[in-house]
């Protein structure tokens, strides 16, 4: 018989289940030799990740723990290190908010942040000696598995990157960063921003390669969106249906989420399957129709251009049909369109055939620790690169009717593709992980 103190005792059972439960989704991590924080996992130098502890620091971080003998536990000690640090915390497949508290009793900091393959979270957060300061910003982290049995049918070199595993990787890199806590905490119902599409969209895991998808979620002020990049080097419209990339994320969707879709670098090359006002125009509806199936938004990004220059300076079209099919499909399905390919060639323009080389993967041997060869890229940015097209997206944004504009961050300068940034005073310290090898597609 169910009596009034049964029920009494399954609704301590249920608090005490839901309360173990709540703990068990935030992890709380505290830096440092010292006294730890109340309800936080102390952090030492020599707290190397392994799967069966579940955090620590990785790949190769030579980390250094400082304690300054404060009061405060959470941040009067530290762990900084020479070069870059890499910190991971095991977690399964969603969205999560992590807040980081930065600074030195003692001496100046400064702190970029940056997530799994080298995503941009947050850039220069500066304190002086004795100034702490805490930072929030909102991770995707996902895994391969679709359902049951089915995957994402990866390409090799995804196999070794920093994502499409279960753990989430921060980088803190530049002047001094003093990492005095970091709490991950899972983040209920986002807007989550998927993008899809090819190398010049994807996370790039290894340096000097990027794309403006990496550096796209440092101009959100975070709140409740998320960016989710689930592009891939050398990837068409075609490939992505037929690697399940967008059932990937069809299984991910909710209302009011946004896909961002941005293809035409590899689907206008001979052996795709595609043409422009064709099939490739029939992917495109595919793609739409998918998001809006699910009460999504898609959004119709016109492909970067590739750097090549006539003899008067003017940038030459190498996409062939295909920009203008998206803007034709665009206006049959009414969908909001971002016209990369006029703002990447005004960009390009306004930086003239030499000073644009300083957007791509453009190096002479000896640039980078072990290489040995000069590269030479016309279609890939480097980190500058990615960053100045990602502002053109941003602007592209803001001038739309999305309402995800609002979500940008407020102090955003406006960006004049005319006279876009002085490449001299571009910092941003560069991921140690390194390769010659171009992306695929190229």
């Amino acid at each position: 018989m169910f009596t009034q103190k049964n029920k009494g005792l399954v609704m301590v059972f249920m608090a005490l289940t839901f309360g173990f439960a709540q703990a068990q989704s935030i992890k709380k991590y505290d830096f440092g030799t010292g006294e730890v924080a109340p309800g936080y996992t102390k952090v030492t130098a020599i707290d190397t990740y392994s799967d069966a502890k579940g955090y620590g620091f990785d790949y190769g971080t030579n980390a250094i723990a400082i304690d300054r003998d404060s009061k405060d536990a959470l941040t009067g000690d530290f762990c900084t290190g020479v070069g870059p640090v890499f910190f991971s915390s095991k977690l399964a497949q969603g969205n999560y908010k992590v807040t980081v508290t930065l600074g030195d009793k003692l001496k100046a900091t400064t702190t970029t942040i940056k997530a799994e393959s080298r995503r941009l979270m947050v850039e220069k957060v500066q304190t002086a000696p004795g100034q702490f300061k805490t930072v929030t910003f909102n991770v995707s982290v996902w895994d391969s598995i679709i359902s049951g049995n089915k995957k994402v049918k990866l390409k090799s070199r995804e196999f070794t990157s920093l994502d499409w595993d279960n753990k989430l990787t921060l980088e803190f890199g530049n002047n001094n960063p003093s990492i005095d806590a970091i709490t991950i905490e899972e983040l209920p119902n986002p807007i989550q921003v998927f993008i899809m599409g090819n190398s010049t969209v994807t996370d790039q895991a290894l340096s000097p390669w990027a794309s403006w998808g990496q550096m796209f979620p440092a101009f959100f002020d975070y709140g409740n969106v998320v960016i989710t990049n689930m592009a891939a080097s050398g990837a068409t419209l075609r490939s992505t249906l037929g690697r399940r990339r967008l059932d990937k994320v069809a299984a991910m969707l909710h209302k009011g989420d946004y896909v961002f879709i941005e293809f035409a670098h590899n689907d206008q090359k001979k052996g795709s399957g595609e043409e422009a006002f064709t099939t490739y125009n029939k992917y495109l509806k595919i793609f739409a129709d998918t998001a809006r199936n699910h009460g999504a938004i898609p959004v119709f990004i016109t492909s970067t251009n590739r750097r090549n220059f006539d003899k008067s300076g003017q940038v030459i079209n190498t996409l062939g049909d295909f920009p203008a099919a998206m803007r034709l499909e665009a206006k049959k399905e009414n969908v909001q369109l971002i016209d990369l390919t006029k703002m990447t060639k005004t960009l390009y323009e306004a930086y003239g055939d030499k000073e644009s080389r300083k957007l791509f993967v453009q190096y002479p041997a000896g640039t980078f620790p072990d290489q040995e060869h000069q590269l030479e890229d016309n279609t890939h940015f480097c980190d500058f690169g990615a960053y100045e097209v990602a502002k053109c997206v941003v602007e592209g944004l803001k001038h739309s009717d999305l309402t995800l504009k609002n979500y940008l961050r407020s102090d955003l300068p406006a960006f004049d593709l005319s006279h876009p940034d002085d490449f001299n005073k571009w910092d941003l310290p560069v991921t140690p992980m390194f390769s010659e090898i171009k992306p695929y597609g190229n």
